[in-house]
Formats: C-alpha cells, sequence, structure tokens
C-alpha cells in the first residue's frame, strides 16, 4: 500500500505547520496558502484527499472545491470554516464534501474523519 496523500490549502500558515506536523507522521502532507496554488500545485498529484478552509484570499473553498470537481479531482473534501453559518448544506452535499469541521477545530475528531475517508478509498465496494 503506498503512503496516502492529503493536501491542506489554508492562508493561515499556523494551521498549515500544524496540519503538516500532525498528519505527516502518517501521511505525505503538501500545502498551498492559496486557492491559485492548490489549483497549480495539486492538479496532476493524485491527491487523495484535501482539507480546505473556507475563507482563502482569492476565492472561497467552495469555489476551490468547484473549480477541483470540474478539473477531474474525485477524492476527498473536508471544508473548515470559523465561520460555520455561511456554509450551506445543500452545496456540500452537491460537491461531494465529505465531511465539514468548524473552527476551532476538534483535531482528534478530524484525525478520526481523516483515517475513516482513507479507509474507505482502500476498500471501495464498501463505500456508500
Amino acid at each position: 500500500m503506498s503512503v496516502r496523500k492529503i493536501a491542506i490549502v489554508d492562508d493561515e500558515e499556523t494551521i498549515r505547520k500544524t496540519f503538516s506536523l500532525i498528519l505527516g507522521k502518517q501521511y505525505r502532507v503538501s500545502l498551498a496558502k492559496d486557492a491559485n496554488e492548490a489549483l497549480t500545485k495539486f492538479k496532476a498529484a493524485g491527491i487523495d484527499l484535501m482539507i480546505v478552509d473556507y475563507r482563502l484570499p482569492d476565492m472561497t473553498g467552495v469555489e476551490l472545491v468547484t473549480a477541483l470537481r470540474r478539473g477531474g479531482y474525485k477524492g476527498d473534501v473536508i471544508l473548515i470554516s470559523a465561520h460555520s453559518d455561511m456554509i450551506q448544506p445543500d452545496i456540500l452535499s452537491r460537491l461531494s464534501i465529505s465531511h465539514f469541521f468548524a473552527k476551532p477545530l476538534d483535531l482528534n475528531a478530524l484525525s478520526r474523519s481523516i483515517d475513516y475517508l482513507l479507509s474507505l478509498r482502500e476498500q471501495p465496494e464498501k463505500r456508500i
């Protein structure tokens, strides 16, 4: 089994570094500070899961996920935001965003969600 690839897209450097330290022990982690960097870096990177902040300097996380889906990205997405009141459940469903977490993050719950989603990728016949 190859090492799973996770991309973190967040404009806050401390969040990117924290994710990199925590998730880097188990996964190959790539970082982007905004949507344009993510679209450039991850276009052909074979990312298994993306964690995307809702508020990015150049577009929203939803706009980024829309662009990624149009570009053929079929991996899982976890959306995070300090502004949970701006998140519309129907959009999450339409874009196949797997999970949503409000900031401040519960890192244990987030870690369990990541492990769960990536384990489903290993057993596609069991995915619902």
